[in-house]
């Protein structure tokens, strides 16, 4: 009789394994109850139930039920392997492991389970111990697609990018049709700028699963990098047809559209984020509403959302132990644009004029392009280079806190290429904030933002995570050596009319927004035969732009688009234009200092947010307020009463190239002591345990900071 009932219940148990591994889950459930209903103490029926827990995602039920498969026989490998699964998605990873680890112990050489042991010291960021898993998982079945791609994953996540491309081209050779593993090869090559490959590889992707939204996500991204915007917004599209809740898709789509000056949707569009901004879900970067919206609230809870879905704070490396203070400040710049770029630019001349005695300066670069000028410019004046592109964030955090960085300067924040995963392990015992990114970064590990009065006044403070250290002045640096070309060009080889006045605004595309738009037509309307000198961004923008002008009454050929030439040579052709007339909410922030460093006079609107701010902050320091308008009306009626007006556009002509000489924008000198006089504050507070708090650097400052 129990020969026939033991019969029964494995025939049973077997059905139910056959429906389980067909999807049938209920009835797999049901039976398994029955089974334990008449046997309590049925191991498998335990274990088996807890993975129909686990499927149906409710895990802290699955590890009841395995932990009561165990209890009843503790000598099954299987039992412990799924334990550790189960335990990695209740976020115990020391428990997952010590499980598989019981489970080799039984069961030596299991492929499966050093797969599984292998994804969770990924998960936990022990990247060396991952990749020694899946080594043991390829060596037990050399065959085991999957043990291949996670290898690659894990060596895509700390930029081992050749080593991760092997891997997935071991996976995708043991499985063809490995959609995963092509999209993710995509990703490496687009860290490797082989572009045309990444497309091709997420075209694969798609061609074996025609809706894998990272796929079109990915290709539109990579479309991007080659310039290619018009069949990146078809990848945007399809993505968002697929899943419109899809992490940070929104604002991508919007944001090609805007580099497009395609607007049509845009009101319907910034809804789209606005809405589930304020319900917390990561719907944009920090980068695209910052030239979107005029909403340092909206800025904040944007970078926190990002911050927390892509930068948590890690704690792995823990505190940085006290130290001795050294005998010169370390002070580590960190930045992807160490190249002919605008912050370079910006910054080439504050590092040289660093006091060399006082302080040790590193440039850590964050990306391996090839030298130009102005990467040699810059390396030269600091005291150590140091390459991070191939290392992991981790990685990188070691090696600064190795080289006892103590203050740590982000030059990139929420931009192209930028490491804030780097900031996130806490690479200095002070990080800072400075430059690349106009507003908060939104994370908790960032101590304090470089401004000024301008573009942060203090009732705005509230909307910065960071700590605001208040430069004279303007926040932004300045090169004083920039050179502008001797090369005199005439109207008529830029394709500009002669005996008209110009106006000219060579900011980015994705900051002319529909209503900035309107007032410049309004503008050329009101001054008769004006033009207007844009940059030629891509074909598509500048056919937009044009049919845009001709539906509010403007002819096409009253926008003239500059191609792109060498800095100098752009510089000089500035003479050309009569006033830049600025965007708003996202101003003209290198462009205007481009502007002015030529001698044409800025005229600009401020707004609310950092980004909006920054024209004006220019303008107060080199003295020249009356370029300075607060209402789009305001704005409009300064530039046609200037365009009117020569003699008083003259008069601010002149005042400008005599101010250029004198005034503090253009000082690097000046600029240097009071930049380094917020370090040296930073550095004290730090030193004797002060928290990071608000201050300001006297204007009155002149000799060099000098440690105490």
């Amino acid at each position: 009789m129990r020969e026939n009932q033991t019969v029964t219940t494995t025939t049973r148990l077997k059905e139910a394994v056959a429906l389980h591994q067909l999807g049938h889950l209920a009835q797999a459930k049901a039976i398994y109850i029955s089974l334990l209903d008449e046997d309590s103490a049925n191991a498998d029926a335990w274990h088996l139930l807890g993975m129909v827990a686990y499927q149906e995602k409710n895990y802290p039920l699955a590890s009841d039920h395995i932990h009561k498969a165990i209890a009843i026989n503790p000598k099954i490998a299987g039992y412990y392997s799924n334990l550790g699964l189960v335990l990695r998605e209740l976020g115990q990873f020391e428990a997952a492991l010590a499980n598989f680890q019981k489970s080799l112990s039984i069961r030596p050489g299991v492929a499966e389970t050093y797969n599984n042991q292998g994804n969770v010291y990924a998960a936990t960021q022990r990247y060396k111990e991952a990749i020694e898993s899946f080594d043991l998982a390829i060596r037990s079945n050399p065959e085991f697609a999957s043990a291949h791609y996670n290898r690659g994953n894990t060596l895509l996540r700390i930029r081992k990018l050749s080593a991760a491309i092997a891997s997935y081209d071991k996976a995708i050779g043991l499985k063809p049709d490995y959609h995963q593993a092509f999209d993710n090869r995509g990703i490496a090559f687009k860290e490797t700028a082989q572009y045309a490959k990444a497309v091709a590889d997420h075209d694969q992707a798609i061609r074996i699963k025609p809706d894998y939204v990272e796929a079109h996500y990915n290709r539109a991204l990579a479309l991007t990098e080659l310039k290619d915007l018009e069949s990146a917004a078809v990848s945007f599209q399809n993505a968002l047809s697929l899943d419109a809740g899809y992490p940070f898709l929104a604002g991508a789509q919007l944001h090609n559209a805007m580099q497009l000056c395609s607007w049509q949707g845009l009101h319907e569009g910034l809804k789209s984020l606005q809405d589930p901004v304020r319900q917390s879900r990561p719907v944009t970067t920090p980068f695209v509403v910052t030239g979107l919206l005029d909403e340092p609230a909206l800025h904040r809870e944007v970078a926190q959302i990002y911050i927390q879905t892509r930068f948590p704070q890690s704690d792995v490396l823990g505190p940085i132990p006290a130290r001795t203070p050294s005998q010169k400040i370390r002070i580590g710049y960190y930045s992807a644009d160490f190249r002919n770029h605008a912050i370079a630019y910006l910054i080439a001349e504050m590092l040289e004029k660093h006091d060399k005695d006082v302080f040790e300066i590193y440039a850590f670069k964050l990306n391996p392009g090839p030298p130009d000028e102005t990467s040699q410019r810059i390396f030269a004046a600091v005291s150590q280079v140091i390459d991070l592109s191939d290392k992991s964030d981790r990685s990188a955090a070691q090696l600064s806190r190795a080289l006892n960085i103590d203050i740590a300067i982000d030059l990139g924040g929420h931009t192209v290429d930028s490491r804030t995963g780097i900031f996130a392990h806490r690479c200095a015992p002070v990080q800072v904030n400075y430059l690349g990114f106009p507003g908060t970064l939104g994370a908790p590990y960032y101590d304090y933002i470089l401004a000024d009065a301008t573009v942060i006044p203090e009732d705005q403070r509230q909307h910065y995570v960071e700590k605001v250290v208040y430069l004279p002045h303007c926040y932004q640096p300045n090169d004083s050596q920039r050179k502008i070309s001797q090369r005199i060009f005439s109207r008529s080889e830029v394709g500009l009319p002669e005996q008209v006045f110009v106006f000219c605004c060579f900011n980015n595309g994705y900051k002319i927004l529909p209503a900035t738009f309107d007032g410049w037509m309004r503008i050329l309307q009101a001054v008769e035969g004006s033009v207007l000198w844009l940059l030629d961004h891509n074909p598509v923008a500048t056919r937009n732009l044009q049919r845009e002008a001709q539906a509010r009454g403007i002819g096409a050929n009253r926008l003239i688009f500059a191609a792109r030439m060498p800095l100098a040579d752009h510089l000089a052709r500035h003479r050309l234009a009569d006033l830049f007339i600025d965007t708003l909410p996202y101003n003209a922030h290198t462009t205007a200092s481009d502007a002015l460093w030529a001698g044409l006079p800025v005229l600009t609107c401020m707004g609310t947010s950092f980004a909006a701010r920054v024209a004006g902050s220019l303008l107060l320091a080199i003295d020249l307020p009356e370029l300075i308008t607060h209402s789009q009306a305001g704005f409009e009626a300064r530039a046609i009463e200037l365009a009117r007006d020569p003699t008083e556009l003259n008069g601010i002509k002149s005042k400008l190239l005599a101010h250029r000489e004198t005034s503090p924008l253009f000082d690097a000198e000046l600029f240097a002591r009071h930049i380094e006089a917020a370090y040296g504050t930073m550095q004290s507070r730090q030193h004797i345990g002060l928290s990071p708090e608000n201050f300001a650097v006297s204007p009155r400052l002149t000799k060099p900071f000098l440690q105490k």
